[in-house]
């Protein structure tokens, strides 16, 4: 069993205590104070009367309080409970009203998203009494956790398939993360680590403890603005860091970036969308380090199909590898099953990837049902997202299957098309969705943001799809939106654009 993210913590603030640890503007903590403020935390949160399984709530945009809370929960022996902040308040409500969270920690200007609020935790804000409160208690450790399957963290999903739901994580799920980062990610003591995704979302928070957990230095953004994250490269050294292939893309289009030094760059982890062989390839040219791509999901505590640098050659006899996901962590079972049979499929064939692991999930937080329904009694995450599996074992992954078009008896994976338009050079982000069709059921349609400057034609994207896929996948109609919907880990919300309204609003 791989050591837990408090005892690590507890192990670096013991041995390297001055360390910087995390840095977020102008403050930098060192594993020492990261280590006493948690204490200080758990300490204020018993004297509060939080009682072990308590959930404690965070509503703020990405601070180092976060990471304080984190760990001063685990010692308390609570739940953390960071909430997106970007939700409205009658979701914020639904989620509170889920959890029952024993206290609300919130960003002074966020308090209104509290305002359809049930129930009545105790709410403390972020910038007023929360650092009197927390400072007032005791540094003595209090020496949580007690057992490795404890909850440590409920995530709760960002709702792209329906209403959201509460992912427990363990201690010991959340462990894996440092083994990660140690054994594949090339992470270590001198590693310097950004972060700039939603510390609400798995993207952000876990991988935030990849470089904490063997001892390096991890800098937080609060926000994404290409230009600050540059900057940051090259103020703090960076070394690590993950994104969307959308930030990818926004970093490569500031200006100067080609001629900047960027030497201390050694990785950069892409996932969560597509990216283009194009912009990978810019990539890789422009910021000269390894690029690793990562398959995962809040129900597995982040990523278990990894495809290393090794296999990023763009132009090279094995580019194809570039349009999969790699291939499982060494931890983790991977199977592709047919849903309607229950059996394998052959390699080549799409099934439903299905994950069985020490880091799955301890289940949804109230739902028995629905966690029934992810999870088999023999222990399968059934992800709902098709792919196949090449000879060598890659891992390539066509759709969620409910995304599926099936058109005239045919099935079609929007991916599969997606991946094609954004290789053409005028499309900046597509997706690709079905629509009625009066003879086929349905059809594939694509929605296009160009790039800056572009005017690409409908038919002339249609011809170049015609020109690279089987004419039955290739999209009847084409429409220009300026952006397409997103969640706050930068995935497309498809469920939205389904929706009468949002294509009216085209």
């Amino acid at each position: 069993m791989s050591p837990n993210l408090l005892d690590l913590l507890r192990r670096h603030a013991a041995t390297t205590p001055e360390a910087p640890c995390l840095t977020l503007d102008s403050e930098t903590l060192s594993f020492r104070d990261l280590n006493a403020r948690s204490s200080r935390l758990a300490n204020a949160l018993i004297a509060q009367g939080v009682k072990p399984g308590d959930r404690i709530a965070v509503i703020a945009r990405n601070a180092l309080a976060h990471y304080e809370l984190f760990f001063g929960c685990a010692k308390a022996e609570a739940i953390l409970l960071p909430v997106n902040w970007r939700l409205a308040p009658r979701e914020i409500a639904a989620i509170m009203a889920d959890a029952e969270p024993r206290i609300v920690i919130v960003e002074e200007d966020l308090r209104p998203l509290l305002a359809d609020l049930a129930v009545s935790p105790e709410i403390i804000d972020l910038a007023g009494a929360y650092s009197a409160w927390r400072d007032g208690a005791s540094a003595t450790d209090p020496g949580g956790p007690t057992a490795p399957d404890d909850p440590q963290l409920i995530l709760y999903t960002s709702g792209t398939t329906g209403l959201p739901k509460g992912v427990m994580l363990s201690h010991d799920n959340l462990s894996y993360l440092g083994r990660m980062a140690q054994e594949l990610w090339a992470f270590g003591a001198d590693s310097v680590n950004l972060v700039s995704m939603p510390l609400f979302h798995i993207g952000g928070i876990g991988y935030g403890m990849t470089g904490l957990s063997q001892g390096g230095h991890t800098v937080l953004m609060q926000q994404v603005v290409p230009v600050e994250i540059i900057d940051a490269f090259r103020a703090h050294g960076v070394t690590h860091a993950f994104f969307v292939p959308t930030v990818v893309q926004m970093l490569l289009d500031v200006p100067g970036v080609a001629e900047m030094n960027l030497t201390s760059l050694q990785r950069i982890l892409y996932g969560g969308a597509p990216i283009s062989e194009a912009v990978l390839k810019r990539a890789i040219d422009v910021f000269g380090c390894g690029f690793m791509h990562t398959y995962g999901m809040t129900e597995t505590a982040g990523t278990v199909v990894m495809l290393a640098s090794e296999d990023h050659d763009p132009g090279g006899p094995l580019a194809h590898r570039l349009r999969s996901c790699g291939r499982p962590m060494p931890w983790v079972e991977l199977a592709l099953i047919d849903p309607a049979t229950g059996d394998a499929v052959a390699t080549g064939d799409v099934g439903e990837i299905r994950i069985r692991s020490a880091v799955n999930m301890l289940g949804y937080w109230r739902k028995p049902g629905e966690t029934a329904d992810a999870v088999t009694d023999d222990g399968w995450l059934r992800t709902g997202d098709a792919a196949y599996r090449d000879a060598d074992g890659y891992i390539y992954i066509h759709d969620r299957f409910k995304d599926m078009i099936v058109s005239g008896g045919e099935n079609i994976y929007p991916t599969e098309v997606e991946n094609v338009l954004y290789d053409h050079p005028h499309v900046a982000a597509v997706a690709v969705i079905g629509v009625p069709h009066p003879r086929w059921g349905e059809t594939p349609k694509a929605y296009v943001v160009a790039k800056a400057g572009a005017s690409p034609t409908e038919a002339a994207l249609i011809a170049f799809t015609r020109e690279r896929l089987a004419h039955y996948k290739c999209p009847t109609a084409v429409a220009f939106v300026a952006e397409l919907p997103r969640n706050a880990s930068g995935k497309i919300l498809k469920r939205e654009m389904r929706d009468a309204a949002w294509m009216q609003a085209q």
